[in-house]
Protein backbone atom coordinates (compact mmCIF):
# COMPACT_ATOMS: atom_id res chain seq x y z
CA UNK A 1 0.00 0.00 0.00
CA UNK A 2 1.01 3.35 -0.20
CA UNK A 3 2.39 5.20 1.96
CA UNK A 4 0.28 7.45 4.23
CA UNK A 5 0.10 11.38 3.96
CA UNK A 6 2.48 11.75 1.13
CA UNK A 7 5.19 10.54 3.35
CA UNK A 8 8.21 7.91 1.67
CA UNK A 9 8.90 4.74 2.68
CA UNK A 10 12.42 5.06 0.64
CA UNK A 11 14.72 5.71 3.29
CA UNK A 12 16.87 8.81 3.20
CA UNK A 13 20.12 9.14 1.04
CA UNK A 14 18.43 6.25 -1.45
CA UNK A 15 20.42 6.24 -4.29
CA UNK A 16 17.87 6.43 -7.63
CA UNK A 17 20.22 6.02 -10.83
CA UNK A 18 20.99 4.39 -13.66
CA UNK A 19 23.61 1.99 -15.01
CA UNK A 20 25.76 1.36 -17.66
CA UNK A 21 28.57 -1.31 -18.98
CA UNK A 22 32.20 0.19 -20.24
CA UNK A 23 32.23 -2.27 -23.17
CA UNK A 24 28.64 -1.67 -23.94
CA UNK A 25 29.09 1.79 -24.45
CA UNK A 26 32.46 3.20 -24.94
CA UNK A 27 33.36 2.12 -27.94
CA UNK A 28 36.30 0.77 -29.21
CA UNK A 29 37.25 -1.37 -26.47
CA UNK A 30 40.31 -3.08 -28.44
CA UNK A 31 41.98 -4.87 -25.95
CA UNK A 32 39.43 -7.23 -24.29
CA UNK A 33 38.52 -10.97 -25.80
CA UNK A 34 35.38 -9.95 -26.14
CA UNK A 35 36.36 -7.63 -29.06
CA UNK A 36 38.65 -10.75 -30.60
CA UNK A 37 35.40 -12.90 -30.54
CA UNK A 38 33.17 -9.91 -32.38
CA UNK A 39 35.59 -10.03 -35.27
CA UNK A 40 36.06 -13.76 -36.22
CA UNK A 41 33.89 -15.80 -38.64
CA UNK A 42 31.19 -17.38 -37.68
CA UNK A 43 31.39 -14.99 -34.53
CA UNK A 44 28.25 -15.57 -32.32
CA UNK A 45 27.80 -11.86 -32.01
CA UNK A 46 25.39 -10.81 -34.70
CA UNK A 47 27.43 -7.24 -34.69
CA UNK A 48 30.57 -6.20 -33.65
CA UNK A 49 30.90 -3.30 -31.07
CA UNK A 50 32.59 -0.71 -32.89
CA UNK A 51 32.14 2.78 -31.84
CA UNK A 52 29.31 1.83 -29.08
CA UNK A 53 27.41 4.87 -27.51
CA UNK A 54 31.33 7.00 -28.10
CA UNK A 55 30.62 7.06 -23.91
CA UNK A 56 34.74 7.23 -23.23
CA UNK A 57 34.35 10.88 -25.09
CA UNK A 58 30.79 11.67 -24.44
CA UNK A 59 30.75 10.34 -20.59
CA UNK A 60 29.86 14.20 -19.33
CA UNK A 61 27.06 14.73 -21.57
CA UNK A 62 25.63 11.26 -20.28
CA UNK A 63 26.10 12.32 -16.89
CA UNK A 64 24.51 16.01 -17.11
CA UNK A 65 21.54 14.06 -18.56
CA UNK A 66 21.19 11.57 -15.85
CA UNK A 67 21.53 14.14 -13.18
CA UNK A 68 19.25 17.21 -14.86
CA UNK A 69 16.43 14.31 -14.98
CA UNK A 70 16.96 14.27 -11.18
CA UNK A 71 18.72 10.89 -10.48
CA UNK A 72 21.70 11.14 -7.85
CA UNK A 73 23.53 7.84 -8.92
CA UNK A 74 25.31 6.49 -12.09
CA UNK A 75 26.50 3.15 -12.13
CA UNK A 76 29.34 2.57 -14.82
CA UNK A 77 32.67 -0.07 -15.22
CA UNK A 78 36.11 0.66 -15.34
CA UNK A 79 37.32 -1.73 -18.47
CA UNK A 80 40.08 -3.93 -17.06
CA UNK A 81 41.90 -3.77 -20.43
CA UNK A 82 42.07 -0.61 -20.87
CA UNK A 83 43.81 0.13 -17.24
CA UNK A 84 45.98 -2.83 -17.24
CA UNK A 85 46.42 -3.38 -21.38
CA UNK A 86 49.41 -6.45 -20.65
CA UNK A 87 49.67 -8.10 -17.56
CA UNK A 88 51.25 -5.78 -14.52
CA UNK A 89 51.35 -2.91 -16.65
CA UNK A 90 48.82 -0.02 -15.61
CA UNK A 91 48.11 2.95 -17.68
CA UNK A 92 48.03 5.93 -15.33
CA UNK A 93 46.44 7.89 -18.58
CA UNK A 94 43.45 5.61 -18.23
CA UNK A 95 43.37 5.35 -14.79
CA UNK A 96 43.04 9.17 -14.82
CA UNK A 97 40.03 8.96 -17.43
CA UNK A 98 38.47 7.28 -14.95
CA UNK A 99 39.53 9.54 -11.81
CA UNK A 100 37.52 11.67 -14.52
CA UNK A 101 34.55 9.88 -14.55
CA UNK A 102 34.45 10.12 -11.09
CA UNK A 103 35.03 13.64 -10.52
CA UNK A 104 32.21 14.19 -13.40
CA UNK A 105 29.63 12.76 -11.22
CA UNK A 106 30.98 14.49 -8.21
CA UNK A 107 30.55 17.77 -9.87
CA UNK A 108 26.80 16.72 -10.82
CA UNK A 109 26.05 15.65 -7.67
CA UNK A 110 25.81 12.63 -8.94
CA UNK A 111 27.07 9.31 -6.48
CA UNK A 112 29.45 7.14 -8.84
CA UNK A 113 28.83 3.44 -8.42
CA UNK A 114 31.74 1.61 -10.00
CA UNK A 115 31.88 -1.85 -11.31
CA UNK A 116 34.89 -3.18 -11.23
CA UNK A 117 34.45 -6.22 -13.79
CA UNK A 118 31.66 -5.77 -16.25
CA UNK A 119 31.62 -9.31 -18.54
CA UNK A 120 34.93 -8.26 -20.23
CA UNK A 121 38.19 -9.16 -19.83
CA UNK A 122 42.22 -8.37 -21.00
CA UNK A 123 42.76 -10.33 -24.18
CA UNK A 124 46.01 -11.83 -22.23
CA UNK A 125 43.79 -13.18 -19.46
CA UNK A 126 41.47 -14.68 -22.42
CA UNK A 127 44.83 -16.03 -23.53
CA UNK A 128 45.19 -17.92 -20.42
CA UNK A 129 41.83 -19.19 -19.60
CA UNK A 130 39.84 -15.72 -17.87
CA UNK A 131 38.37 -17.12 -14.95
CA UNK A 132 39.13 -21.05 -15.81
CA UNK A 133 43.56 -19.52 -15.16
CA UNK A 134 44.34 -20.86 -11.16
CA UNK A 135 45.88 -17.25 -11.15
CA UNK A 136 42.36 -15.12 -11.91
CA UNK A 137 41.99 -14.66 -8.34
CA UNK A 138 45.17 -12.71 -7.60
CA UNK A 139 45.33 -10.91 -10.71
CA UNK A 140 41.72 -9.53 -10.23
CA UNK A 141 42.30 -8.48 -6.71
CA UNK A 142 45.82 -6.59 -7.91
CA UNK A 143 43.90 -4.38 -10.88
CA UNK A 144 41.44 -3.74 -8.13
CA UNK A 145 43.04 -2.56 -6.07
CA UNK A 146 45.32 -0.04 -8.54
CA UNK A 147 42.15 0.98 -9.36
CA UNK A 148 40.50 1.91 -5.72
CA UNK A 149 44.13 3.58 -4.81
CA UNK A 150 43.57 5.55 -7.38
CA UNK A 151 40.38 6.73 -6.86
CA UNK A 152 41.24 7.14 -3.06
CA UNK A 153 37.73 8.84 -1.47
CA UNK A 154 36.28 9.59 -4.39
CA UNK A 155 34.62 6.54 -4.79
CA UNK A 156 32.44 4.39 -1.93
CA UNK A 157 30.23 2.22 -3.91
CA UNK A 158 31.83 -0.91 -5.67
CA UNK A 159 30.49 -3.63 -7.61
CA UNK A 160 33.79 -6.04 -7.83
CA UNK A 161 31.90 -8.48 -10.47
CA UNK A 162 28.68 -8.28 -12.48
CA UNK A 163 26.87 -11.69 -12.91
CA UNK A 164 29.17 -13.89 -11.67
CA UNK A 165 26.58 -16.41 -10.93
CA UNK A 166 25.11 -16.94 -14.77
CA UNK A 167 26.84 -20.33 -15.84
CA UNK A 168 26.12 -21.82 -12.44
CA UNK A 169 22.59 -21.24 -12.99
CA UNK A 170 22.79 -22.74 -16.81
CA UNK A 171 24.57 -25.96 -15.73
CA UNK A 172 24.09 -27.04 -12.18
CA UNK A 173 20.54 -26.09 -12.44
CA UNK A 174 19.92 -28.07 -15.62
CA UNK A 175 18.64 -25.23 -17.87
CA UNK A 176 19.19 -21.93 -19.31
CA UNK A 177 18.27 -19.32 -17.23
CA UNK A 178 15.64 -16.51 -19.06
CA UNK A 179 17.70 -13.78 -18.03
CA UNK A 180 20.82 -14.92 -20.05
CA UNK A 181 19.31 -16.72 -22.78
CA UNK A 182 20.33 -15.14 -25.57
CA UNK A 183 24.27 -15.38 -24.53
CA UNK A 184 24.22 -18.40 -23.02
CA UNK A 185 22.38 -19.88 -26.15
CA UNK A 186 25.16 -17.94 -28.30
CA UNK A 187 28.19 -19.38 -26.34
CA UNK A 188 26.87 -22.66 -26.35
CA UNK A 189 26.54 -23.22 -30.14
CA UNK A 190 29.64 -21.04 -30.80
CA UNK A 191 31.55 -22.76 -34.08
CA UNK A 192 34.36 -24.83 -33.05
CA UNK A 193 36.04 -22.61 -36.15
CA UNK A 194 35.41 -19.26 -34.54
CA UNK A 195 36.64 -20.84 -31.09
CA UNK A 196 40.27 -21.47 -33.01
CA UNK A 197 39.68 -18.38 -34.70
CA UNK A 198 39.40 -15.99 -31.17
CA UNK A 199 42.20 -17.86 -30.32
CA UNK A 200 44.95 -17.26 -32.64
CA UNK A 201 43.16 -13.73 -32.37
CA UNK A 202 44.18 -13.63 -28.28
CA UNK A 203 47.74 -15.54 -28.78
CA UNK A 204 46.60 -18.88 -27.10
CA UNK A 205 45.63 -22.69 -27.49
CA UNK A 206 42.42 -22.73 -28.36
CA UNK A 207 41.05 -25.57 -25.61
CA UNK A 208 42.85 -23.08 -23.51
CA UNK A 209 41.20 -19.44 -24.38
CA UNK A 210 38.37 -18.68 -22.99
CA UNK A 211 36.12 -15.03 -23.38
CA UNK A 212 35.46 -14.82 -20.03
CA UNK A 213 32.07 -14.26 -20.47
CA UNK A 214 30.04 -15.12 -16.94
CA UNK A 215 28.24 -17.71 -18.70
CA UNK A 216 31.42 -19.62 -18.88
CA UNK A 217 31.62 -19.66 -15.32
CA UNK A 218 30.01 -23.24 -15.20
CA UNK A 219 32.65 -25.99 -13.55
CA UNK A 220 33.04 -26.39 -9.72
CA UNK A 221 36.54 -24.99 -9.64
CA UNK A 222 35.84 -22.15 -11.48
CA UNK A 223 32.65 -21.00 -9.68
CA UNK A 224 34.92 -21.45 -6.48
CA UNK A 225 37.34 -19.16 -8.39
CA UNK A 226 34.96 -16.84 -9.04
CA UNK A 227 34.00 -16.63 -5.48
CA UNK A 228 37.59 -16.08 -4.45
CA UNK A 229 38.41 -13.25 -6.84
CA UNK A 230 35.67 -11.53 -5.18
CA UNK A 231 36.52 -12.44 -1.62
CA UNK A 232 40.45 -10.90 -3.08
CA UNK A 233 39.32 -8.14 -4.53
CA UNK A 234 36.96 -6.90 -1.78
CA UNK A 235 39.65 -7.12 0.75
CA UNK A 236 42.08 -5.26 -2.21
CA UNK A 237 39.50 -2.41 -1.89
CA UNK A 238 38.81 -2.11 1.58
CA UNK A 239 42.88 -1.91 2.58
CA UNK A 240 42.86 0.95 -0.20
CA UNK A 241 39.88 2.53 1.15
CA UNK A 242 38.50 1.34 3.90
CA UNK A 243 35.17 3.52 3.91
CA UNK A 244 34.43 2.29 0.75
CA UNK A 245 31.09 -0.03 0.27
CA UNK A 246 31.67 -3.27 -1.36
CA UNK A 247 29.66 -6.00 -3.05
CA UNK A 248 29.19 -7.95 -6.11
CA UNK A 249 26.00 -7.81 -8.67
CA UNK A 250 23.89 -11.06 -9.35
CA UNK A 251 21.67 -12.21 -11.58
CA UNK A 252 18.35 -13.31 -9.70
CA UNK A 253 15.48 -14.78 -11.90
CA UNK A 254 12.42 -15.08 -10.12
CA UNK A 255 11.80 -18.67 -10.12
CA UNK A 256 8.27 -20.12 -9.30
CA UNK A 257 7.14 -23.56 -8.78
CA UNK A 258 4.38 -24.80 -11.12
CA UNK A 259 2.47 -28.08 -10.57
CA UNK A 260 4.99 -30.36 -9.16
CA UNK A 261 8.15 -28.36 -9.74
CA UNK A 262 8.79 -27.36 -6.22
CA UNK A 263 11.81 -29.85 -6.03
CA UNK A 264 13.63 -28.64 -9.55
CA UNK A 265 12.66 -24.72 -8.76
CA UNK A 266 14.80 -25.50 -5.00
CA UNK A 267 17.53 -27.18 -6.72
CA UNK A 268 18.19 -24.22 -9.61
CA UNK A 269 17.57 -21.35 -6.77
CA UNK A 270 20.41 -22.90 -4.70
CA UNK A 271 22.76 -23.60 -7.74
CA UNK A 272 22.03 -20.08 -9.26
CA UNK A 273 21.30 -18.26 -6.54
CA UNK A 274 21.79 -18.97 -3.11
CA UNK A 275 25.05 -20.26 -3.11
CA UNK A 276 26.65 -16.80 -4.20
CA UNK A 277 24.00 -14.78 -2.02
CA UNK A 278 25.94 -16.84 1.07
CA UNK A 279 28.89 -15.06 -0.37
CA UNK A 280 27.42 -11.46 0.11
CA UNK A 281 26.87 -12.27 3.71
CA UNK A 282 30.45 -11.23 4.16
CA UNK A 283 29.63 -8.10 2.11
CA UNK A 284 28.59 -4.47 2.31
CA UNK A 285 25.77 -4.88 0.26
CA UNK A 286 24.63 -7.07 -2.66
CA UNK A 287 23.37 -6.03 -5.98
CA UNK A 288 20.27 -7.45 -7.20
CA UNK A 289 19.79 -7.50 -11.14
CA UNK A 290 16.22 -8.73 -12.19
CA UNK A 291 13.76 -8.52 -15.15
CA UNK A 292 11.55 -11.65 -15.24
CA UNK A 293 10.66 -14.66 -13.83
CA UNK A 294 10.46 -18.18 -15.00
CA UNK A 295 7.79 -20.55 -14.06
CA UNK A 296 9.40 -24.31 -13.38
CA UNK A 297 7.29 -27.40 -13.86
CA UNK A 298 8.55 -30.89 -12.72
CA UNK A 299 10.43 -31.36 -16.34
CA UNK A 300 11.85 -28.43 -16.65
CA UNK A 301 11.18 -24.17 -17.61
CA UNK A 302 7.31 -23.60 -18.19
CA UNK A 303 7.09 -21.86 -21.37
CA UNK A 304 6.14 -18.17 -21.48
CA UNK A 305 1.80 -17.46 -22.12
CA UNK A 306 1.51 -16.93 -26.01
CA UNK A 307 -0.31 -13.69 -24.78
CA UNK A 308 2.26 -12.63 -22.58
CA UNK A 309 3.33 -9.02 -22.89
CA UNK A 310 7.46 -9.47 -23.59
CA UNK A 311 10.47 -8.04 -23.77
CA UNK A 312 12.32 -7.67 -27.04
CA UNK A 313 14.68 -10.28 -25.77
CA UNK A 314 11.22 -12.95 -25.30
CA UNK A 315 11.31 -12.49 -22.12
CA UNK A 316 8.20 -12.16 -20.35
CA UNK A 317 7.29 -8.65 -18.59
CA UNK A 318 6.81 -9.77 -15.25
CA UNK A 319 7.76 -6.79 -12.97
CA UNK A 320 7.00 -8.09 -9.64
CA UNK A 321 9.89 -10.43 -9.94
CA UNK A 322 11.80 -7.25 -8.76
CA UNK A 323 10.00 -7.39 -4.81
CA UNK A 324 10.36 -10.96 -4.96
CA UNK A 325 13.90 -11.31 -5.87
CA UNK A 326 14.92 -8.76 -3.31
CA UNK A 327 13.00 -10.34 -0.37
CA UNK A 328 15.02 -13.85 -1.91
CA UNK A 329 18.69 -11.45 -1.62
CA UNK A 330 18.09 -9.84 1.83
CA UNK A 331 16.51 -13.39 3.40
CA UNK A 332 19.63 -15.61 2.54
CA UNK A 333 22.72 -12.88 2.14
CA UNK A 334 21.46 -10.62 5.44
CA UNK A 335 23.15 -7.42 3.55
CA UNK A 336 21.39 -4.27 2.70
CA UNK A 337 20.12 -4.76 -1.16
CA UNK A 338 21.02 -2.30 -3.84
CA UNK A 339 18.84 -3.10 -7.18
CA UNK A 340 21.84 -3.04 -9.61
CA UNK A 341 19.60 -3.60 -12.51
CA UNK A 342 16.46 -3.65 -13.19
CA UNK A 343 14.49 -2.62 -16.43
CA UNK A 344 12.29 -3.66 -19.78
CA UNK A 345 13.84 -4.06 -23.67
CA UNK A 346 11.04 -2.50 -25.88
CA UNK A 347 10.52 0.04 -28.08
CA UNK A 348 7.71 1.38 -26.80
CA UNK A 349 8.81 3.91 -24.05
CA UNK A 350 5.36 3.88 -22.07
CA UNK A 351 5.32 0.34 -21.55
CA UNK A 352 9.18 0.74 -19.74
CA UNK A 353 7.01 3.11 -17.59
CA UNK A 354 4.20 0.76 -16.69
CA UNK A 355 6.70 -1.86 -16.14
CA UNK A 356 9.13 -0.10 -13.77
CA UNK A 357 6.40 1.60 -11.58
CA UNK A 358 4.87 -1.88 -10.70
CA UNK A 359 8.43 -3.17 -10.22
CA UNK A 360 9.16 0.38 -8.08
CA UNK A 361 5.54 -0.72 -6.20
CA UNK A 362 6.99 -4.10 -5.36
CA UNK A 363 10.62 -2.70 -4.09
CA UNK A 364 8.01 -0.17 -2.14
CA UNK A 365 6.05 -2.69 -0.60
CA UNK A 366 9.55 -4.72 0.32
CA UNK A 367 10.88 -2.08 2.28
CA UNK A 368 7.84 -1.30 4.27
CA UNK A 369 7.78 -5.28 5.29
CA UNK A 370 11.50 -4.18 6.45
CA UNK A 371 13.62 -5.01 4.16
CA UNK A 372 17.01 -3.28 3.90
CA UNK A 373 17.24 -1.74 0.38
CA UNK A 374 19.79 1.06 -0.33
CA UNK A 375 19.42 2.14 -3.81
CA UNK A 376 17.33 1.32 -7.42
CA UNK A 377 19.73 1.43 -9.90
CA UNK A 378 17.97 1.33 -13.25
CA UNK A 379 19.23 -0.70 -16.43
CA UNK A 380 19.97 1.18 -18.75
CA UNK A 381 20.66 4.80 -19.52
CA UNK A 382 21.60 4.40 -22.87
CA UNK A 383 20.49 2.55 -25.57
CA UNK A 384 23.52 -0.05 -26.40
CA UNK A 385 25.60 -2.38 -27.48
CA UNK A 386 23.96 -5.69 -26.26
CA UNK A 387 26.17 -8.50 -26.42
CA UNK A 388 25.18 -11.28 -29.01
CA UNK A 389 21.82 -9.34 -29.91
CA UNK A 390 24.04 -6.30 -30.78
CA UNK A 391 22.11 -3.24 -31.03
CA UNK A 392 18.34 -4.47 -31.54
CA UNK A 393 17.56 -4.49 -28.20
CA UNK A 394 16.59 -1.05 -26.63
CA UNK A 395 16.89 -0.72 -22.67
CA UNK A 396 17.37 2.66 -22.38
CA UNK A 397 16.21 5.46 -21.05
CA UNK A 398 18.08 7.84 -23.66
CA UNK A 399 18.00 7.09 -27.39
CA UNK A 400 21.25 7.20 -29.27
CA UNK A 401 21.31 7.56 -33.28
CA UNK A 402 24.54 5.11 -34.18
CA UNK A 403 25.97 7.55 -36.90
CA UNK A 404 26.28 10.73 -34.75
CA UNK A 405 25.41 9.55 -31.19
CA UNK A 406 23.06 12.01 -30.68
CA UNK A 407 21.51 11.78 -27.37
CA UNK A 408 17.68 12.17 -26.97
CA UNK A 409 16.11 11.44 -23.85
CA UNK A 410 12.99 9.61 -23.50
CA UNK A 411 10.12 10.11 -21.20
CA UNK A 412 10.89 7.33 -19.16
CA UNK A 413 14.08 9.12 -17.89
CA UNK A 414 11.84 12.09 -16.82
CA UNK A 415 9.30 10.59 -15.55
CA UNK A 416 12.34 7.51 -13.50
CA UNK A 417 13.86 11.36 -12.67
CA UNK A 418 10.64 12.94 -10.99
CA UNK A 419 10.10 9.66 -8.78
CA UNK A 420 13.54 10.38 -7.63
CA UNK A 421 13.24 14.25 -6.73
CA UNK A 422 10.28 13.24 -4.81
CA UNK A 423 11.83 9.84 -3.03
CA UNK A 424 9.37 7.84 -3.84
CA UNK A 425 6.67 9.62 -2.88
CA UNK A 426 5.28 9.94 -6.76
CA UNK A 427 4.41 6.17 -6.54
Amino acid sequence: MPAADNASVFPDGFLWGAATAGHQTEGNNTLTGHWAMEHVEKSPFTEPSGDACDSYHRYAEDIALLAEAGLNTYRFSVEWARVEPEPGLFSTAELDHYLRMVQACRDAGVTPMVTLNHFTVPAWLSRTGAWDDEAAPELFARYCGRVATHFGSAVTWYCTLNEPNLGAMMTMGGLVPMSALEDVGAVARLDPSAQAAFAHRVGGDPDVARLGDPTQIASTAAIERVKESHRRARAAIKQANPAAKVGWTLALVDFQAFDGGEELTGQVREAGGSQFLRVSAEDDFVGVQTYTRQVMGPEGPVLVPEDAIVFQTGWEAYPEALGNSVRWAAEVAGVPVVVTENGMATADDEARIAYTRTALEGLRDAIEDGVDVRGYVHWTLLDNFEWHSGYAMTFGLISVDRDTFERTTKPSLGWLGEIARGNGRAL
